[in-house]
């Protein structure tokens, strides 16, 4: 009582409402500048329970934005390193982290378990990867997006309201396609769309009927100010992604969302799921690398050895200097294996990562 007093005495809420939010579940992708504030506040606002999803480690460039975590948090998972502080600021409900990566074969699984999805992913893949699994699953799901000084929010797959594919029916060309790390973006932006993003969960929860389902909330921090816009709703974009009998990765697996590569912090939290690790040189190249769960193919053998490939796990492929590995990637993102990685950097990031000494 004494916790939620303040929202308890509000007469739209009340002790019924409380009550609502203690029982909700609500699944956050992405622990980062939109991930921060949304866990804060709806960590406070006392859902019961809260999924966080995220396979990226702190970086100190992180913090000018990413206010949840400290300079401790350098090098952590973000996901654990949010349930830290998170548990810390509210030891009542229950956390559950995902530290790794969001793909087609776990999404479905995972948004079965909760209410309402909350988008605070920074690429497009992700966000149609999203959209669409959470059509089939019957999940709402809330969007945020920031651009230097301007930013978006929206509730999709709302009580039949209109998806994102509604407002972008497809991806970007790589042309087109930016984020915060190639064009910046003012620090405390992330923090003021982020808790409109927490806001909207919060409504839907406690049935407050001016939800942003059909609607984009653009606010700019330059001005201060805020316009909306109608989104309409296109069922034929619905019946796509329903009647869609193949992989939902084959839909977005085009243009800026099939970049194969991995950095050095993807990699690292790759190894914390099931993976394979590909090396696609010939047998004679040195140095020599052994690993428990790595499989010496060579690239021109690889079509040959396909069964030799456990297409559960995730496929990091690794060659001497990133090349062979990446045609290697791409050949086997025709064939349908989409969950697979180039290491960029090649034999020496590998050994870097994982402290190999020769």
């Amino acid at each position: 009582m004494s916790r939620y007093n303040r929202h308890i005495i509000l007469s739209e809420v009340g002790q019924e409402g409380q009550d609502k939010l203690s029982k909700a579940k609500v699944l956050v992708v992405g622990a980062g500048g939109l991930g921060c504030p949304v866990l804060q506040y709806l960590a406070a606002a006392g859902i019961g329970t809260l999924g966080i999803v995220d396979f990226d480690v702190v970086e100190e460039s992180n913090l000018q934005r990413q206010v949840l975590f400290g300079t401790s948090s350098i090098g952590k998972n973000k996901a654990l390193a949010a349930k830290d502080r998170l548990e810390d600021l509210n030891p009542t409900i229950l956390i559950d982290t995902y530290p790794k990566k969001l793909t087609s074969k776990n999404t479905l699984e995972l948004f079965k378990t909760y209410d309402i999805i909350m988008d605070g992913t920074d690429n497009f893949a992700t966000r149609y990867l999203i959209n669409d699994f959470a059509i089939r699953c019957g999940k709402p799901v809330v969007y945020g997006a920031i651009y230097k000084f301007e930013g978006q929010v929206s509730v999709f797959n709302y009580n039949n309201g209109p998806s994102y594919r509604c407002l972008f029916p497809s991806p970007p060309t790589d042309t087109t396609a930016i984020n915060c790390s190639e064009i910046g973006v003012l620090g405390v932006l992330p923090g003021i769309i982020g808790t409109m993003m927490a806001n909207e969960v919060l409504k839907m929860i406690l049935n407050i009927e001016t939800v942003l389902s059909g609607k984009l909330l653009c606010y700019s921090s330059k001005t201060a100010e805020t316009t909306i816009l109608k989104i309409s709703k296109n069922q034929n974009n619905f019946e796509k992604v329903l009647n869609e009998k193949e992989d939902l990765a084959l839909i977005y697996m085009d243009g800026i969302c099939s970049n194969p590569e991995i950095e050095i912090s993807e990699r690292q939290m790759l190894l914390m799921e099931p993976i394979q690790i590909i090396d696609v040189r010939e047998a004679n190249e040195l140095p020599k690398i052994e690993l428990e769960n790595c499989t010496q193919i060579p690239l021109a053998t690889l079509e040959q050895n396909i069964d030799k490939l456990d297409i559960t796990k995730t496929l990091v492929l690794f060659c001497q200097t990133g090349v062979r590995s990446l045609k290697a990637a791409n050949a086997l993102r025709k064939k349908n294996i989409t969950d697979c990685f180039s290491l960029k950097g090649g034999v020496s990031t590998l050994m870097e990562g994982l402290k190999i000494k020769v």
